[in-house]
């Protein structure tokens, strides 16, 4: 059977940067810029977007491209039976993903339904503590949102890369920028915004060290979606003729784009209101809404904000389900419908605990670590490293002659940056991804 294309390169540019745009995007990104230095953390993530982000980025472009393949048929093709490991280890960690992912996108979900309906008006943050809690830890209701946002992911999916992922692509994401444009227009106006501007562009090299360059070096490659195999999946469908470093350029400036607005979005709002910038994730769900309660037409921008969420939750989500259907697709001749079916329902199936471990199952322990907690551990610390790993020493070094024909489109095409990109692959990009795995597993 034939392999979809992407309708376009705007199509497959917007599918990828949606993969890569996720909530570690919108409510990560702005707190760990208000703990680690502001300006200082911004300059540090930039570099680590522009090297290792891009080089891997175009490395599992250009993976998927060459083979026509998920991860697991990937690796098989391009390093032989004893790299398709890491392609199962990716296919699985997106599977786990997704499960946890999901719960957190039916918060935005919930939080956009509670505004829409009033559940929100306060501007007591203890109360908007106190309601947060009452949602994650509810044996029902953020079960509910999870399978709500499981539902959406899978009708997306269902239809295929073209009518699917592509089509809902070109209208999710304009969407998402239109609304965090607005949201920036809102927050930068506010009065006292200034310093909130201020401490996010001007560097603060007193709280510059060592952590400043891991969160940021992490954040980098976190954020977009490397080492889970999705890009390698959306690459599959790449048409030969287009050109993939400009592709991989356009995907990282995307991405860093939403963050840097998530920045100047949520930093200036902070600041106006007297709120610590480097509040954690609670910043998102409890500090903020009893923010937008204080604004004019506070109701909106708080809908509107939450909306955003929920979009950037979803294309992500996307990528994550389409890498083991595709799997199913090509190694077991499965077909679309049925295994999206089949892989959506045993995600949210899985999800359950995660979200019961906000509540009821509290108390049960996995190693010292809640369901949620463990999920998190064995896919950030463990599974996205390694798989990160793995695709730098297979481009760089294992199928580095056909990767770089890919990246070259078979030397007709020039790629200037090709002796940057040859050496972050093979020697820069897997120390540092080594450093994020052995620091993470020392925490």
């Amino acid at each position: 059977m034939k392999r979809e294309n992407w309708g376009s390169r705007f199509g497959f540019i917007m599918a990828a940067a949606g993969s890569a745009i996720g909530l570690g995007n919108i409510w990560k990104f702005p707190y760990l810029a208000g703990s680690e230095g502001g300006g200082a953390f911004l300059l540090v993530y930039l570099f680590f977007m522009v090297t290792i982000g891009f080089c891997i980025m175009a490395a599992e472009i250009a993976m998927g491209r060459r083979t026509q393949q998920s991860p697991v048929g990937a690796f098989l093709s391009l390093g032989g039976k004893g790299w398709v490991i890491f392609g199962y280890l990716a296919t699985i960690a997106a599977f786990i993903i997704l499960s946890y992912y999901s719960v957190v996108g039916g918060w935005t979900i919930a939080y956009f339904v509670k505004t829409l309906t009033g559940g929100l008006a306060t501007t007591d943050a203890v109360t908007h503590g106190d309601n947060f809690g009452a949602l994650i830890s509810s044996p029902i209701e953020p079960i509910i949102y999870h399978g709500v946002f499981m539902a959406l992911t899978i009708l997306i999916v269902l239809k295929g890369v073209n009518s699917g992922i592509e089509k809902a692509s070109e209208v999710l994401m304009p969407l998402l920028f239109a609304l965090m444009i607005i949201m920036v227009i809102r927050a930068v106006t506010l009065p006292g915004a200034m310093e909130g501007i201020k401490f996010f562009l001007q560097p603060n090299w007193d709280q510059f060290d060592m952590g400043t360059v891991s969160a940021a070096m992490g954040q980098a490659f976190f954020s977009l979606s490397l080492g889970m195999g999705a890009i390698i999946t959306y690459g599959s469908y790449v048409s030969k003729s287009d050109r993939i470093p400009g592709s991989a350029g356009y995907i990282v400036t995307l991405d860093t784009s939403i963050a840097f607005l998530a920045g100047m979005m949520i930093l200036p709002a902070v600041f106006a209101f007297n709120v610590d910038p480097g509040a954690g994730p609670g910043l998102t769900f409890i500090t903020l809404p009893a923010i937008f309660e204080q604004m004019w037409a506070g109701t909106f921008f708080q809908a509107a904000f939450f909306l955003m969420l929920a979009i950037a939750a979803l294309t992500s989500a996307i990528s994550l389900l389409n890498n083991p259907v595709s799997y199913l697709e090509d190694n077991h001749g499965m077909n679309r419908q049925t295994a999206t079916i089949i892989v959506g329902v045993g995600i949210f199936l899985l999800g359950v605990p995660s979200s019961l471990a906000m509540g009821v199952w509290g108390d049960v322990s996995f190693f010292g670590k809640d369901f949620f907690s463990l999920c998190e551990f064995l896919t950030d610390k463990l599974l996205l490293p390694i798989g990160g790993i793995a695709v730098s020493v297979m481009a760089g070094w294992v199928a580095y002659p056909l990767i770089v024909e890919e990246l070259t489109n078979k030397g007709t095409a020039q790629f200037a940056y090709l002796p940057v990109w040859s050496f972050v692959c093979r020697i820069f990009a897997p120390l540092a991804i080594l450093y994020i795995l052995v620091s993470g597993l020392l925490v």
